[in-house]
């Protein structure tokens, strides 16, 4: 089988390794790919959101699988095309992605269902979210309803913060036109952790849990970023945990899609806060989740394609999943600025040198004249396993400090609430 990977970030590295180990493959394309999809996939130069072309291609090449990686090709309807013309496809369709593509949808469906969530107003006035603060004064969170690559989710101490928050995405445009409605909830209190589940519109199969860590810089502080690194599994995500999100958010949320006329098919990704009044939802994303796919795929035992394939096909409940029970952490080494302005085009050293089990997953890295160039905010994640997770930190450490290039920014305490 022919298959077609959407993307260039760490995520699609990661999908093109674990695919690439599947009998079932004979050929691997990815579309844009970067520097280590080159290694073990075909790299195609047609953007994610070219569509019309990713579908000429997919047609011409006759690929039997496409796998999306991001969410602006779901949400503009790329399964929708293909699957319009025949073409297998895993993720889910415009309506269904809307999940993600919409925030203000996403916590009216949690509402309407009653899944467990921050309480929330949504506003497409600048002036009337400004007018909310007049009566709020705690912490609170602001959020840009559309797209923003990870990034539109502004935490508040204050109103005054709050307020500044409104103008960034209402006024400002930080975040484009996903700023042309915000939603502003309540602040939740607790640890954050990452679920994601296979799909097929009827079952739910759940992946093993992951940890990311949002912000900038060490301590957790610092602006969001699409995540500065990620490891699995999370041992405060228990047995009794995991059977309580699957039960009363996991598969209420895809009966409620169903209900909807939404059918959800692909990976259903929730981001939860595990408070003292239990797990509630902060989001739901329509794909697998940057960086937690990375530490996620060297753990996963089972091969991932025929997965994808009962997800499409409506046969997950036939499917079971293995994981190896060694730890992972994923390192992401940023370039120097990001997730504001970056520099572009350094050449990357060390690439060799990061030992047995590490995987260094490239995301904004480009192949020029034999070299290993950075193209991106986040450039690579360093991935490592390990008989705990405390080992797998040190052994992607040790990896990460092999990697140099001019103008590398790290968060040198991911895994912390493990390690301490």
């Amino acid at each position: 089988m022919r298959v077609l990977v959407i993307g260039g970030g760490g995520r699609e590295h990661a999908l093109v390794w674990k695919i690439s180990q599947s009998p079932k493959v004979t050929d691997i394309y990815c579309a844009p790919g970067n520097a280590g999809t080159a290694e073990i996939a075909k790299n195609v130069p047609i953007a994610a959101d070219q569509i019309d072309q990713l579908l000429e291609f997919a047609q011409k090449n006759e690929i039997g699988l496409t796998v999306v990686g991001p969410e602006q090709p779901l949400v503009m309807g790329i399964v929708d095309r293909f699957q319009e013309k025949g073409l297998r496809i895993f993720g889910p369709t415009a309506r269904a992605a809307e999940l993600e593509g919409s925030k203000a949808f996403s916590k009216d469906i949690m509402k309407k269902y009653g899944l467990p969530t921050a309480e929330y107003e949504t506003f497409t006035s600048h002036e009337l979210a400004q007018r909310y603060f007049d009566k709020e004064t705690g912490p609170i969170v602001v959020k840009a309803s559309g797209l923003a690559a990870g990034k539109g989710v502004i935490l508040c101490r204050n109103s005054k913060e709050g307020l500044n928050a409104v103008d960034t995405i209402m006024k400002d445009k930080s975040f484009g036109e996903a700023g042309d409605k915000v939603v502003i909830e309540e602040f939740l209190e607790g640890q954050e952790v990452s679920v994601l589940a296979f799909s097929d519109g009827n079952t739910v199969l759940l992946m093993d849990s992951a940890q990311d860590h949002k912000a900038a810089l060490d301590g957790d502080k610092g602006p969001n970023t699409g995540g500065m690194g990620a490891y699995s599994p999370a041992p405060i995500f228990t047995d009794l945990l995991r059977q309580k999100v699957r039960d009363k958010i996991m598969f209420p949320l895809v009966r409620a899609m169903q209900s909807e006329g939404r059918p959800y098919k692909g990976i259903l990704y929730a981001g939860l806060m595990l408070t003292k009044h239990g797990p509630k939802i902060l989001e739901f994303n329509a794909r697998f989740g940057d960086p937690e796919t990375q530490p996620l795929l060297v753990r996963m035992e089972s091969d991932i394609v025929p997965l994808f394939e009962a997800c499409i096909d409506g046969t997950l409940d036939q499917q079971e999943l293995q994981w190896k029970p060694e730890p992972s952490v994923c390192v992401v080494m940023a370039a120097k600025g990001y997730p504001g302005s970056y520099e572009r085009g350094k050449e990357i050293s060390g690439l060799d040198e990061a030992g047995a089990d590490v995987v260094v997953f490239h995301a904004g890295t480009k192949l020029e004249a034999g070299k290993v160039l950075s193209n991106g905010g986040r450039v690579l994640g360093v991935t490592a396993t390990g008989p705990d997770t405390p080992s797998a930190i040190k052994k992607a450490y040790e990896a990460v400090s092999k990697i140099k290039w001019d103008g590398i920014h790290y968060r040198k305490d991911i895994g912390h609430r493990v390690s301490s």
